[in-house]
């Protein structure tokens, strides 16, 4: 945020002084909140993300024609790119935000279902840097699709409704865990262990001579009640896209309601966030030509067709440039364009002080944070931005007033993490990455400020205004 102009030193200064001074901000802000914890609630996969973006941007006319100048496409239920065509010449370039719609989280394996003493489990294979211990002992829900054989999509949904069964990992009892107790917490967690309890009872007793020959009668009646209610046989399960998540809503945490916390805020609120300003920004008389990516895949290194690393992005941007400037080289939209890499930062952590550098640390309720450079270590795997992109961005929420800081995440040869700012760097555009501060970051309960979302919108559309 802007200091006083009769200050020489800098100093971040809290969102909260200003967003909540006045009642219309207030209430603003609370509204922004309570719309954003909805959206968390119900967006808990990739898939579901992506189609609740496809249907905010239908309901605004957006369409998969780029003629229309509102122009949107999506990648597989995946991946989805939109932009609005502006005033400005598109030979300046694209105002672009890109976040990443995907989270850690448990995968079905291909051959899930096992009988073992006493229950039914799904095998699972864990996705993205999770802290395995987090996910034991816990209600789980499962989400994602079954890919029939006559190419239909059956969504399966379970855990999150009212009345619905949920699922759970079974911890280790402390009365048994000695050996455990010793041993370093990579070793004490094995992924193959987090197996998902589904089920527990045989069929019921008008079958139970049928049981005494079945081989294994709990696997038998799970499978019985998946073919009951979704018509699907155990090979079904090899084309799926299943996921285990955490069951329950996101809620406001704290007496004063001012924090988030719920599942897949990491990048999920630079999703929302990026989709609110895009939505909302004015497209004034020198308005510029905007854009939003959102990709799947960042959390394993963004590979894969619906990646930061594919040639998607290139692929939409050719569309609109030759729908909208003719021969226009595309390599000079790219080379013209200015992108924020819309991804979450760890906020210092009052009880793991050791692991910040506490003067180039981001701090929960101070704006959205901008990282100038990612990696680690001596900043490998990074994409630096220019002095001079720093010092636009500076000036621009500044002009606005509104609150902004900067930070690394964590002490050098501590911390580190990876965005997709690399992957827009390769274009040849400006890029930055911003976003919030997180505590639990990665965890099934990432904590989040309410002021927080409230001020990257804000920042947000200001970078896309211009």
């Amino acid at each position: 945020m802007k200091t006083k102009t009769c200050e020489i030193a800098y100093s971040p200064q809290s969102a909260w002084k200003d967003y909540a001074a006045t009642a219309t901000r207030r209430k603003e802000l609370e509204s922004l909140a309570k719309r954003y914890i909805d959206f968390l609630s119900a967006c808990k996969t990739e898939r579901e993300t992506i189609a609740y973006v496809q249907r905010r941007l239908a309901e605004k006319g957006f369409t998969e024609n780029p003629r229309d100048g509102l122009f949107m496409r999506p990648l597989r239920g995946k991946a989805l790119f939109a932009a609005r065509r502006g005033k400005a010449p598109l030979a300046q370039g694209l105002r672009l935000i890109a976040a990443h719609a995907d989270t850690p989280r448990l995968d079905f394996k291909q051959r899930p279902f096992i009988e073992q003493p006493g229950v039914t489990q799904a095998k699972t294979h864990y996705y993205g840097g999770i802290r395995k211990y987090q996910w034991l002992a816990r209600p789980l829900s499962l989400r994602g699709v079954v890919a029939l054989e006559n190419g239909k999509n059956l969504a399966i949904a379970i855990g999150d409704r009212p009345g619905d069964p949920v699922f759970t990992i079974a911890d280790l009892l402390p009365h048994l865990a000695q050996k455990q107790a010793g041993q370093p917490v990579s070793e004490a967690f094995e992924a193959e262990k987090l197996n998902i309890i589904l089920s527990h009872a045989p069929a019921p007793g008008s079958a139970r001579s049928r049981q005494d020959e079945e081989k294994e009668p709990l696997k038998a009646y799970l499978l019985q009640l998946l073919n009951e209610k979704y018509g699907v046989r155990e090979e079904d399960f090899i084309s799926a896209d299943m996921q285990a998540v955490p069951a329950g809503p996101a809620r406001f945490v704290g007496l004063d309601r001012a924090l988030i916390g719920g599942y897949g805020q990491d990048d999920r609120i630079c999703v929302f966030t990026a989709l609110e300003a895009f939505l909302t920004a004015k497209t004034g008389r020198n308005a510029p030509n905007t854009a939003i990516m959102f990709w799947d895949k960042e959390e394993i290194g963004s590979d894969g067709a619906t990646g930061a690393s594919s040639r998607f992005l290139q692929f939409c941007v050719e569309d609109i440039t030759r729908a909208w400037a003719g021969t226009l080289p595309v390599s000079q939209v790219f080379l013209n364009s200015r992108a924020i890499s819309a991804d979450v930062t760890g906020a210092f952590d009052p009880d793991f002080p050791e692991v910040h550098e506490k003067q180039n640390a981001a701090q929960l309720g101070y704006g959205p944070c901008f990282s100038k450079c990612g990696g680690s270590r001596g900043k490998y795997g990074a994409s630096e931005a220019d002095a001079e992109f720093v010092g636009e961005l500076r000036g621009l929420l500044n002009a606005r007033n509104i609150p902004w800081q900067i930070a690394e995440l964590g002490k050098v040869d501590v911390g580190g993490g990876g965005t997709v700012a690399l992957f827009l760097a390769a274009y040849g555009m400006q890029v930055i990455d911003c976003g919030p501060a997180l505590l639990s970051m990665h965890s099934p309960f990432e904590l989040s400020s309410s002021v927080d979302v409230f001020a990257t919108a804000e920042a947000y559309r200001a970078f896309l205004e211009g």
